[in-house]
């Protein structure tokens, strides 16, 4: 055997299923073999995998075993010369195999290779090619002095930037995405280290091919694209913390203990610093518009107070801890109920806006009629502040729409103007596909793949599409991936890598149609599913029933707890649903592995069959409940369930 691919799967299904046709592709004239670990994925792709690719040589886990751990399964059973680690969200070119092999057969000291990889939009991934990370080579990443001086030997080391991008290189560190090895020099350096979950363990196994005696290429003869993020959310907290800890146990298994003990104190440092970066970014990208709000819906409080006094009472005729502690509780809840009627969403609805401060009004007005009448200062002026809330914040949005950016546009999303690249038959495909969706679009056009159109039915050939995009203002090109080759694919992304264009790849006979827009975005997946569960609204009512839910358990357990089977698992699922790993109402547990997904959610304390008085429903029964449940989600279908099947919330 000369070829050898190992994929690790999570969770990536229409990722993996576009990996897998180029890969095909890709081994046509190659001895190859293909083997897919999944590590208990719940999105369906082992469904995906028995019916579309039964030739694939199929690893399924009952547990996440991570990185490491599961490319050694596959490297154990694999019998080629040469190894392939391969990411799922990738797509190689359909000769990619063809010459790395050769170039490693004309270089018996090479023990690895990498080549050039680019981002969805055809920007090149600087992790292509690395440097060791030294402990000061970690002190220019962690500080960004590589960011700021790319082209210095000295601060450039970590992404070896300051190498050309497009020439051959000995490097010293490879990219796990695509590690292609020769299986000598594995059998001398070993597998992947499992005391690495992920990340880090790419870096370990580089490192030990060169201290054997071998040497790292980075090849740039061929490009591949990586969806860098859609395996690991890169600007997660969790991914900054695994990262860095895999950074510590690579320094304190290949340096001396003072090396170690310097680089582990800038890991920490990096921890950290970036931890707090992310956080407060990601608060001041979520909460600097309701911040505003609350500053001018305050602001706008307190000259209405004195105002109202003046006109209705008299100056100092309401308590100092009406503008400190009430109003901001009023404006709160307007604020809170707008969050919740989508009046934050994208773009900007003046409706959904008016809807949340009229739901507010009502919460503060039915709350102020509980309330003893020593708290009870003015409905007046709970009225007026509703009346100047409105005002308020329809100002600000159209201000916004005026001088903000395109996010705070009001009315609908600009449909993109896309244009389908492809033959007759596949292009139709795609364009019906695209309707199923739902999502808002304008077709402009289709491209042909041939050099010389026939038809009068195409804007031209792809052999002209700067000028087409140009012309007809495309936003967006979707690959019909069984008319085109990946490696044209690929040519055309880098060709137009100016120009503010995203790209698709729909795959044959597929639902879905991928791409990533950056290196920082999760990619962009149009797929025909039952995704109603997964909308952003949808989300956020479902969370808002669980912890409302959950907290009125809370304050009336001494009652809830009595007609509770299970008394024990009572409070610690309460718990453990305020604590986002679990819902109160999840899907059944799928029992056959010709399940072919649905969205991904959290577990349930209870489950869709609970509506049903059955012990063991039958198989098609319960992915017929899912799918109901996944694609007609209302909040209204939790509560019936939750009130039907209440003695089971205890339930472990």
């Amino acid at each position: 055997m000369k070829l050898s691919i190992v994929i690790v799967n999570y969770n990536v299904k229409h990722f993996l299923e576009q990996c897998l046709h180029a890969v095909q592709k890709a081994v046509q004239d190659i001895e190859a073999e293909i083997f897919v670990v999944d590590n208990n994925s719940v999105d369906g792709s082992i469904g995906m995998l028995i019916h579309k690719f039964p030739e694939v040589n199929l690893i399924s886990n009952k547990h996440n075993l991570g990185f490491a751990k599961a490319n050694n399964q596959a490297i154990k059973q694999s019998t080629g010369k040469y190894v392939l680690l391969l990411n799922p969200d990738t797509v190689v070119e359909e000769d990619s195999f063809e010459k790395i092999i050769a170039f490693m057969d004309a270089n018996p000291d090479a023990g690895a290779l990498g080549v050039k990889m680019i981002d969805g939009r055809g920007h090149f991934l600087p992790e292509s090619k690395r440097g060791l990370p030294t402990p000061w080579v970690a002190f220019y990443k962690i500080f960004g002095l590589s960011s700021l001086f790319k082209n210095s030997k000295r601060f450039g080391r970590y992404h070896l930037s300051y190498l050309s991008n497009d020439e051959i290189h000995q490097v010293d560190v490879l990219a796990g995405a695509f590690m292609f090895m020769r299986r000598e020099a594995l059998e001398k350096t070993g597998l992947l280290d499992e005391d690495y979950f992920m990340y880090g363990e790419d870096i370990d196994l580089s490192y030990k091919i060169t201290q054997n005696g071998y040497k790292n290429y980075y090849y740039p003869g061929t490009t591949i694209i990586h969806y860098k993020g859609e395996s690991t959310k890169k600007g997660s907290l969790n991914y900054v913390r695994m990262f860095y800890n895999a950074m510590i146990i690579f320094a304190r298994k290949h340096f001396s203990k003072q090396y170690a003990g310097l680089f582990s104190f800038f890991i920490h440092l990096a921890i950290y610093i970036r931890a707090g970066i992310a956080t407060v970014h990601r608060l001041v990208r979520r909460m600097w518009l309701p911040a505003i709000d609350f500053i001018f819906l305050w602001t706008g409080f307190m000259l209405l107070l004195p105002y109202w006094e003046a006109y209705r009472f008299e100056p100092g005729y309401y308590p100092g801890s009406l503008i400190n502690f009430i109003v901001p509780g009023y404006i709160l809840a307007w604020l809170v109920a707008m969050y919740y009627s989508g009046g934050y969403d994208r773009p900007v609805s003046l409706l959904k806006i008016g809807k949340g401060l009229g739901y507010g009004t009502i919460f503060i007005l039915v709350v102020y009629s509980l309330l003893p009448n020593s708290m009870r200062f003015s409905r007046a002026i709970i009225l007026l502040g509703a009346a100047m809330a409105v005002f308020i914040i329809l100002f600000e949005r159209i201000v916004l729409h005026f001088v903000g950016s395109d996010k705070f546009k009001l009315g609908t999303r600009k449909p993109k103007r896309v244009a389908i690249v492809g033959l007759k038959k596949e292009s139709k495909r795609v364009r019906d596909l695209l309707e199923k969706t739902g999502l808002p679009f304008t077709l402009a056009g289709y491209i042909s793949t041939k050099r010389k159109p026939r038809s009068e039915r195409y804007l031209g050939s792809i052999y002209q599409v700067h000028e087409i995009i140009r012309i007809n203002n495309i936003d967006e090109l979707i690959f019909c991936s069984e008319d085109i080759s990946s490696q044209m694919v690929i040519r055309t992304m880098l060709q137009l890598s100016d120009f503010k264009v995203d790209y698709k790849i729909a795959p044959p006979a597929s639902v879905s149609i991928i791409g990533s827009n950056s290196i920082e975005t999760a990619g962009d997946l149009y797929v025909v599913n039952v995704n109603a569960i997964t909308r952003e609204k949808n989300k956020r009512n479902k969370r808002l029933f669980d912890v409302v839910f959950a907290l009125s358990l809370l304050v009336f357990s001494f009652i809830a707890i009595w007609f509770v089977d299970n008394k024990k698992g009572f409070f610690r699922n309460i718990f453990k649903v305020l604590g986002r790993k679990y819902s109160w109402v999840g899907y059944h547990p799928v029992n056959t592995e010709l399940y072919l997904g649905l969205p991904v959610i959290n577990k349930g304390i209870l489950q869709t069959t609970d509506l049903l008085n059955v012990e063991a429903p039958e198989t098609d029964v319960v992915d017929r409940l899912n799918v109901f449940y996944a694609r007609d989600y209302k909040v209204l279908k939790d509560i019936e369930i939750v009130f039907k099947a209440f003695n089971k919330i205890g339930n472990e």
